[in-house]
């Protein structure tokens, strides 16, 4: 059997259960090598340091000796006319296909993106807020194993949206050096021509702290391996981020109205990312074994079905629980990445939910619709960082400003107050900033 079988009657105490769980949290689920037999915390700092320290140069030796490209300065970025070759060589049918694609993200995210509510106004105050995107983004496209140029629309489109005047893009490249020419075809298909041949940790260094040949980004969105997202956790701060995104995880609550073929194809969808995680929790033991003998019925057939039954014995598992409310209050523990809902009534059941980054309602609604079609991003929180972090949108390229304007009347009414809590702190020259306007213009003498 590839997926074990929990059978509890308080989940959020059971070993078994927290195991599976801070297995994802401790970030356990990173393709074979990333960690255990290498520090990523200190490797990638001691890339970090060098690329801060030797720029160029250091970029080229860690794509030789990382990826095995060899580089100069004038081919770490990739050349317009490459991009536009690589766009019109793509398909037709393709390019069709990734323009529906496109008008849905573009739909969706303009439908949710922040907009100034009218001003607040008391009397002579003046207080609003207002949006504005930052100046550049820099957009992390995973190659190897985990190349999705899914991503590329997910992370370009609603930093588009958002308003971005520059985007900027960074792809590891083959041993030969090439980026894959469809992450090079969608980036000549959404205009954005400025691309760099660079992966892992180098990649991240090189858009937060800039070389001779890149200028430094404001913000990094994308994900990536242990060490990309190591990278960003390390240069948060001096710049901004998404969040920090590892390998790929849905959890699915289900009672006694799924089918168990569809919950079995939907978690070995999960599980075909090499590796990713699949649970089901369910209040139905019938349910539960159905879908372990539909997993065991579908797996064969399947292309990747070695790495597949890797990742369901290793990070995934069916946790039967005492109802739904139950199913719910686990799926809040996990806070998953992608949550599925499959019960006799939905609604009731999303209204008990708090932390998932991205939530599929219906037996009509697998995961693939997000990660390639229906709008909103794919680049979500994982690990259970979706208890702070939610999924990449255009407002994560947004940033508020508050606007506060008074006029004189209101000054002398409320600037009292104002002294007084700053003579409090003993802040005196916080105090006199606004006692002097009120001498100066007329309003109530200083006592």
């Amino acid at each position: 059997m590839s997926v074990r079988i929990i059978n509890t009657s308080r989940p959020s105490t059971d070993p078994a259960v927290l195991a599976a769980r801070d297995c994802l949290r401790a970030g356990g689920m990173t393709a074979a090598g990333e960690r255990g037999a290498v520090d990523v915390r200190g490797t990638v700092a001691e890339i970090l340091a060098d690329v801060q320290t030797r720029g160029n140069a250091a970029l080229i030796d860690c794509e030789a000796r990382l990826d095995g490209a060899h580089l100069t300065d004038a081919t770490l970025r990739v050349g317009a006319d490459e991009i536009a070759a690589a766009r019109a060589s793509a398909e037709p049918e393709f390019l069709a296909l990734i323009g529906r694609v496109i008008a849905n993200i573009r739909q969706y995210q303009r439908s949710i993106m922040h907009q100034a509510l009218p001003a607040l106004r008391r009397g002579g105050r003046t207080l609003a807020v207002r949006y504005t995107p930052v100046d550049r983004a820099a957009v992390y496209v995973p190659g190897g194993r985990a190349m999705y140029p899914s991503t590329v629309l997910m992370t370009v489109v609603p930093a588009q949206v958002a308003g971005v005047r520059e985007i900027a893009m960074t792809s590891p490249p083959t041993t030969a050096g090439d980026v894959n020419p469809m992450v090079l075809a969608l980036a000549g298909e959404l205009g954005v021509m400025e691309v760099y041949r660079l992966g892992g940790a180098q990649a991240i260094a090189a858009m937060a702290y800039g070389t001779a040949t890149i200028r430094p980004a404001d913000k990094i969105v994308g994900p990536g391996n242990a060490f990309v997202a190591e990278a960003k956790r390390q240069v948060m701060g001096r710049v901004g981020i998404d969040s920090i995104a590892g390998p790929s995880e849905v959890l699915i609550v289900a009672d006694r109205t799924a089918k168990a073929e569809w919950v079995a194809a939907d978690m070995l969808a999960q599980a075909e990312h090499d590796p990713g995680s699949a649970v089901l929790v369910t209040d139905c033991p019938e349910l539960a074994k159905a879908v372990s003998a539909a997993i065991e019925r579908q797996l064969p057939s399947l292309e990747r079905a070695e790495a597949l039954r890797s990742a369901l014995d290793r990070y995934s598992a069916i946790i039967v629980v005492p109802d739904i409310d139950a199913a719910c209050a686990t799926a809040n523990d996990f806070a998953a990445e992608h949550l599925q809902i499959i019960t006799a009534d939905d609604q009731a059941a999303l209204a008990n939910i708090r932390h998932a980054g991205a939530i599929f309602l219906g037996p009509h609604t697998p995961v693939p619709l997000g990660d390639y079609y229906a709008g909103p991003s794919h680049v979500l929180p994982t690990g259970g960082t979706a208890r702070f972090f939610g999924p990449l949108s255009c407002n994560d390229f947004l940033k508020a400003s508050s606007i506060t304007s008074y006029d004189a009347a209101s000054l002398d009414a409320d600037g009292p107050d104002v002294a007084a809590f700053a003579e409090r702190e003993g802040l005196t020259a916080h105090a006199n900033a606004v006692l002097v306007r009120m001498e100066g213009g007329g309003g109530k003498e200083r006592s």
